[in-house]
């Protein structure tokens, strides 16, 4: 427990676990009082020239009071943060709030002096500028906008992380010091520089999880099975490359083995580095191998043990504890109840899981947040299961069970700059942080597929999955990630026939598909299932049954040089009888045609024609394969598939042969063209992303004065009509006036203050926007008809007390549509349209955007409905304004991202006419905006 030191409560808030360069983990905290004997073990470790550098002159010690100066802080004018790893100091900073002359100063003064010192054996790692960033957020915190630092000339590193930082800065130079001013709002660079370094030291703590050069199983039994055992004898048995070692309490003094590898009772006692240890123990006694790692500098842990969140309340505070314990050494963790990783990598070999082969080295990063799904993946690559052929192999495998630490935007990071990996397949349970991972995805789709199937998704995750609480439903979220350029899809069966497709061939330059076969009833098939993908086939070519394979090289090679195609699927059956084509002859003359194009993807629908997917991705099939330089095992002399019984594994063809997917289903290769076409188009669009426009007419500083006014009144407030009409006509949204009317006369004098003609409306909760319920009345072209109607309305629902009807003058006839942003706590803003009605409440046809929204994505949002024609002049009808829609979308965006105080806003119903937009309600509902954490410092999560 910390103690306060001067007159605030200690800020636990502060506390974070970052990520350093390295890819090691430090802790960030407060310095309080109790932290003196901390403080001068850590000095005593700084070298002469890094004190000389603090405190401008040498300071071998420090003295009674600077131990009492730096660790008395009231956390609001005199404020330190210390970063620790193992719970001793390796680096400080503090800042001091200063008047103009730059003397000590209370507030409302705006600036403050700050000063870092790093213990030398941690210069490099980064230490410096996560401390920047988190004490820079705490002085926003506290009122202070400006940072001044005095520098020596000399003290090249500190003053390139103030430089580097991104901030808006001074520079000057005098009596010898180097003196840097910046102010503290986050900027576009600083936000970038942030996020690069988060990349990096995100992707270098995975690659220190993946890529170890030393691996030490925690739990090994002396008999084979069971779960260290087994991790044990995979790692062995696929030829680790590194050093291996097992570890065992148990072991007898004699015991200097276990199934030929190195054994010890410790960690303790290796005798040399350990880079990743794998925790096979009951849960009960893992704190106990933690701290042994760390003491011991063990940079990662493999969880496989099991007991933690998914078991209840009692395992989740188990499991809560075991990241704190692992982080305070600098350790990061991949689960607990873990399946394990796998790395591929003739270099690396590594694989620390259950499974109890190897997957061929290939193109594909697989990660699954459940073992079960992840044993499925494997197998269906392995054994080319379903008819698909195992196109590519695996480069890397995370299964992350209970993803109490690393999760799937960590291994994100890595894939984004891993050479290795082409495409990414993930299945995920749950995510954590959606904000964070929409703008991971968004980043790695623009470099490479990335195809997400995730589960859970009509209920509640898995227990051992701690999620943000999100408002949103299921398919709000999905319409995200594809906005993100995330491949969607609904089965693992899919995830795998995409990731095939897309990690051999080329992107479809359009959707014009070109078909090809020796079966006309295939053909047709393949035909409808384009046409129902939204795909524009070519009529397909019959070749027959007789047709050879000559016949097919020439008609494929034809297709592909065809102009007005930009995919090819080949549709093959098996022929019977003398002279017809084998699977090996046909699978050379497809991947000879291929190879001549190599610019247009191929696809090849068989019916049980195995050999024929076997010879089409014989070069890259997943069965296991014995190390470089070592002869296989008597058991894989004939390598088979996971299991044992599945077919044996194919002749390599010649290097460089063109690699093409099959399916065992037209659906199937189809569907999976229409992702890969969809993905393509959104790589083309992303490389012209659009910008969010700028409006001469919006008021924001009016809008803030207005917000800032409403909020003093409470907490979180619904507006009345008057507010919401000021604050979205001061972004140029103007709503209609709909005047009160509790009776006829008043009805009457509303009417002709507005002018016929006019509309009645009853407004109650029941009655609202409810056309079809007869609460509305239209084209009251005069006193008489508006009596008539008041008359109705009541006689049919009752007291205009229970109604609350008003009176508004009719608005041109269009088509209603309903725009609406809101505020997800864990999403982010989003922005959603939809037409009003039926369309959206029953059929649940809506468009989302994340906020703020580009001109391409209003053009894009109006466009994603299934009921857009209805805008376009459907059957007939005039086509209606959809510029004016698409700019009342950007101005409702704007005013969401500019005041994230406005939570909720929903304007129904909004009439697009032949000339214009009218918007006939609107509500808005004001809070004090969420937390952004992702416009913060670099903290790892929390749950």
């Amino acid at each position: 427990m910390q103690t306060s030191s001067d007159r605030h409560e200690y800020p636990s808030h502060w506390e974070a676990d970052v990520v350093l360069r390295d890819g090691g983990t430090a802790r960030i905290r407060p310095i309080t009082v109790d932290d003196a004997e901390r403080l001068v073990s850590f000095y005593e470790q700084v070298s002469d020239e890094s004190k000389y550098y603090r405190f401008f002159a040498p300071y071998p010690r420090l003295s009674a009071k600077d131990v009492h100066r730096f660790t008395h802080h009231d956390f609001v004018d005199r404020v330190g943060l210390a970063a620790t790893v193992g719970g001793e100091f390796i680096a400080t900073v503090r800042y001091d709030r200063i008047a103009a002359d730059g003397t000590p100063a209370p507030a409302p003064a705006d600036e403050a002096e700050v000063a870092f010192l790093v213990q030398d054996a941690h210069q490099g790692r980064g230490v410096a500028s996560a401390l920047l960033e988190h004490i820079g957020a705490v002085a926003r915190e506290r009122g202070i906008r400006r940072f001044a630092a005095e520098v020596l000339p000399a003290n090249n590193k500190m003053i390139k992380v103030f430089t580097d930082a991104g901030y808006t800065q001074k520079r000057s130079f005098e009596d010898g010091v180097v003196r840097l001013e910046f102010d503290l709002e986050p900027t576009d660079r600083s936000m970038a520089v942030q996020y690069a370094r988060e990349q990096r030291a995100e992707a270098r703590s995975v690659q220190r999880l993946l890529a170890p050069g030393s691996v030490a199983v925690v739990g090994a039994g002396r008999a084979p099975g069971g779960v260290g055992r087994s991790v044990l004898d995979n790692l062995r048995d696929t030829g680790f490359t590194g050093r291996l070692y097992a570890v065992n309490r148990a072991l007898g003094e004699g015991e200097k083995e276990l199934g030929s590898v190195a054994a010890f009772r410790s960690v303790r006692d290796i005798d040399g580095p350990v880079d990743l240890a794998v925790v096979a123990v009951p849960a009960e006694h893992v704190p106990e191998v933690v701290t042994e790692c760390g003491e011991h500098g063990v940079q990662g842990l493999v969880v496989v043990s099991a007991g933690y969140a998914e078991s209840g309340p009692d395992g989740r505070e188990r499991q809560r504890a075991l990241v704190r314990q692992a982080r305070a050494y600098g350790m990061r963790i991949i689960g607990p109840n873990a399946f394990g990783v796998i790395n591929t990598s003739p270099d690396v070999r590594l694989n620390a899981s259950l499974a109890p082969e190897m997957p061929r080295p290939g193109r594909i990063g697989l990660f699954a947040q459940s073992g079960a799904i992840g044993v499925a993946l494997l197998s269906r690559l392995h054994r080319r299961g379903g008819g698909v052929t195992g196109v590519t192999g695996v480069s890397t495998f995370v299964s992350s069970g209970n993803r109490a630490d690393v999760s799937g935007n960590d291994v994100l990071q890595y894939w984004y700059e891993d050479p290795d990996t082409d495409v990414a397949l993930m299945y995920l349970e749950s995510i954590g942080n959606p904000r964070k991972f929409t703008r991971l995805a968004r980043r790695t789709a623009a470099a490479k597929p990335l195809v997400v199937v995730q589960g859970a998704r009509h209920g509640a995750g898995p227990r051992g999955h701690a999620v943000r609480a999100t408002r949103l439903p299921h398919a709000t979220v999905s319409a995200l990630l594809r906005q993100a350029g995330v491949i969607r899809v609904d089965t693992i069966t899919e995830l795998v026939d995409a990731g095939l497709l897309l990690a051999r061939q080329p992107l479809p330059a359009g959707p014009r598909v070109a078909i090809l076969g020796n079966s006309e009833s295939l053909g047709l098939l393949t035909y409808d299932a384009c046409l129902a993908e939204g795909l524009r086939p070519h009529p397909p070519q019959d070749l027959t049954t007789a047709a050879s394979a000559a016949d097919f090289h020439a008609a494929l090679s034809r297709a592909l040089a065809d102009d007005t195609s930009d995919a090819v699927v080949v549709t093959a059956i098996p022929a019977v009888g003398e002279g017809s084509v084998g699977d090996a002859a046909l699978a050379r003359a497809l991947r000879s045609a291929a190879a001549a194009t190599p610019s247009k993807p191929v696809l090849v629908v068989h019916v049980e024609l195995g050999g024929l997917a076997e010879a089409l991705s014989a070069a890259t099939s997943t069965a296991p394969q014995p190390p470089s330089g070592t002869a296989p095992r008597a058991a894989d002399a004939t390598p088979r598939a996971a299991g044992g019984d599945g077919p044996p594994a194919p002749v390599v063809p010649p290097e460089g042969a063109h690699l093409i997917p099959a399916y065992p289903a037209s659906e199937r290769a189809v569907r999976a063209l229409a992702q890969a076409v969809a993905y393509a188009q959104w790589r083309r669009d992303a490389a012209e992303p659009g910008k969010v426009p700028e409006y001469e007419d919006i008021d924001e500083r009016g809008a803030a004065a207005l917000i800032e006014g409403l909020l003093s009144r409470g907490q979180g407030l619904t507006l009345g009509t008057a507010e919401t009409c000021d604050l979205l006509g001061a972004y140029g949204v103007h709503v209609h006036r709909a005047l009160p009317a509790p009776d006829p006369d008043t009805a009457a004098r509303a009417a002709r203050t507005l002018g016929y003609p006019v509309a009645l409306k009853a407004t109650a909760p029941h009655l609202r926007h409810r056309a079809d319920l007869g609460g509305v009345r239209l084209d009251l072209a005069d006193e008489e008809q508006l009596r008539r109607a008041y008359a109705e309305l009541t006689e049919l629902f009752g007291a205009p007390g229970e109604l609350r009807p008003v009176v508004q003058r009719m608005a041109p006839r269009g088509v209603d549509t309903v725009v609406r942003a809101v505020i997800d706590p864990a999403a982010g803003a989003v922005l959603s349209f939809g037409l009003a009605g039926a369309p959206s409440q029953l059929l649940g046809d809506m468009a989302h955007r994340l906020i703020p929204v580009t001109d391409r994505d209003a053009t894009s949002l109006v466009r994603s409905i299934r009921t857009a024609p209805l805008l376009f002049g459907w059957r007939g009808s005039a086509p209606v304004d959809t510029p004016a829609l698409e700019e009342l979308t950007l101005r409702v965006s704007r005013l969401v991202h500019d005041h994230p105080e406005v939570v909720a806003v929903t304007l129904e119903p909004v009439v697009v006419a032949p000339h214009g937009v009218s918007v006939l309600g609107a509500s808005v509902r004001l809070a004090p905006p969420p937390a952004r954490d992702d416009l913060g410092p670099r903290t790892l999560p929390v749950y």
